[in-house]
This record gives C-alpha cells, structure tokens and sequence, in this order.
C-alpha cells in the first residue's frame, strides 16, 4: 500500500512538472508572434514612406488643381554666364525678374526667355506672366490671373558679359509689348554699373547721366550727347502687360565667332602638334 501511494506521488508530481513545461512553451510561442508584428507593419510603414517620397519625385513641380487634375510648371529659368536675359520690374516693385529663379521676382523666370551669346549677331529676350507658375505663385490659383501694371526698370544684360565678350555693343532693334511694338525715345548704350554683367538700360530712372563706360556702335558715348538715355521707353505703354520682347543686336566681338569653350584652347594645340609631328615623319619619309 505504501508503494502505491509512492508511486502515485510520484506520477503527480510528473503531471505537475509537463503542465509547467507546456505552460512555458506557449509563453515563449506568444512572445514571439507578439515580436514579430509589430516588424512586419514597421517594414510595411517604411515601404509605403519611400513609395510616397518616389510619387513626389516623380511629379516634381506638379500641383493639384480642383482635386482632379495635375498641372506642371513650366521651366524656371536662371541665366548661366555669357547668356542675355531681361531684366524687369513692375510699378509696385513686386513682379520682378533678375536672371534668377531664386532672387527676388522669381515669378517671371518661367519660361523667360534667356539666350546664349555666341558672337556678333541678332538676339531675343523676354518674360512672361502667362504662366501657371506665374499664376500660382501670384494668386495661389493656376486659374486665375495677376496682370502686371507700369514700369520700375528695365534692362538687357549679360551675365559675366564684361569679362567674356570685353568691348561688347548692345543696339536695341525693337520693343515689343503685349505682340505690339512700341516706340523709343531715345538711343541706347552699352555699359556696366558693377564691372562683371554688360547692360543696356531701357528704362533706368536712377541714371540721369551717361556713365563713363557708354559706349555704342559709333564708338564712346560722351555725356553732352543728348540723342542717347537711360530712359528710351515711355511708361504710358507698360500701364499693364502680360508678355515683354526685345529684340537687339550684339556687335564689337572680335573674330564674329563664339567665345572658346573650356578645353577648346588645349584641343586646337594638340590638332597642332599632330599635324607638325605628320609633316616631321612625311619629310622624312621622303628623305
């Protein structure tokens, strides 16, 4: 009887022990799965966050209009060294545009119309504020439409143009407003209040004399020439406008030809030692 009662202690006592042991099993199966979902959703947050950051690239200045559309923005265009834009302001001091996208009035650099110079000849600049961007950053509505009203300054320039096209001459040919040409009242000059971009100011109410730097096609611009100004437009024509066109000629270039590329200088010297290393080996040849 004794035994008996040993031996049944002793199956309890293992019953006990398997109960535990299971006990325990299913507490670390849970912790487990309770591990793991919360990394499952973190990876699928973080692939929806880098899904979303692509979409964004991919639409780039796209905005959204009334919830159904996309509408891009046209290019904003800044103007490189040696390239020409045009330099506006409008009445308030508020619609601007300096060849940059970036600086004060960067409304007007989409779709501005920059050129690069590349020798003597005939070229075109413009702006615009018939734009989405232009409207949008007017009015917050790519629908709607800001006009531009008078005129604070106006000027052709060329970036860097002092140092890379040295002695260059701007003639205006025609201003255009709005697809009407306007008059001009005076003749322009060439100049540079600063050294480093070449101008010619269309309209510029801070200068009442010619600079010492005026120069045009008949040569250097003395200040008792009265036939040419710094103001050569009336503002009567800029009450409002929309779309602004010059149209001027560069002249004085040396040589009529595109300012040398980097490397071309290196390139045209290597052409030249090639070719004195050919006639070498033909003399040779010959001898």
């Amino acid at each position: 009887m004794r035994n008996m009662k040993k031996i049944l202690a002793c199956l309890a006592a293992t019953m006990m022990l398997c109960a535990t042991a299971t006990a325990c099993s299913g507490g670390a199966s849970s912790s487990v799965a309770e591990t793991e979902a919360p990394t499952e959703a973190t990876t699928e947050e973080e692939t929806t966050e880098a899904e979303t950051e692509a979409t964004t690239e991919e639409e780039g200045n796209a905005v959204e209009v009334g919830g159904d559309s996309d509408v891009t923005f046209e290019e904003a265009k800044d103007a490189a060294s040696g390239q020409a834009y045009l330099a506006i302001v409008d009445g308030q001091w508020w619609i601007q545009y300096w060849g940059s996208s970036t600086a004060d009035g960067y409304m007007l650099s989409y779709d501005a119309g920059v050129v690069d110079i590349t020798g003597n000849g005939d070229y075109t600049v413009s702006v615009t504020a018939d734009t989405n961007g232009f409207r949008y950053d007017t009015t917050g509505d790519v629908n709607d439409q800001y006009v531009p009203q008078g005129l604070s300054f106006m000027s052709v320039m060329i970036k860097d143009g002092e140092t890379k096209f040295p002695g260059a001459v701007i003639t205006i040919n025609s201003i255009v407003v709005d697809g009407n040409e306007i008059a001009m009242t005076a003749k322009n000059y060439t100049s540079s209040d600063d050294g480093q971009e070449t101008r010619s100011n269309i309209f510029n109410p801070y200068v009442n004399a010619l600079p010492e730097d005026a120069r045009s096609t008949e040569g250097n611009v003395y200040g008792n020439d009265t036939d040419y100004s710094a103001q050569i437009v009336d503002t009567a024509d800029f009450s409002e406008w929309t779309t602004v066109e010059v149209n001027f000629t560069v002249s004085g270039l040396e040589g009529d030809a595109a300012p040398a590329e980097e490397g071309a200088d290196s390139a045209a010297e290597d052409e030249t030692a090639e070719s004195a290393a050919e006639d070498e080996a033909a003399e040779s040849a010959a001898e």
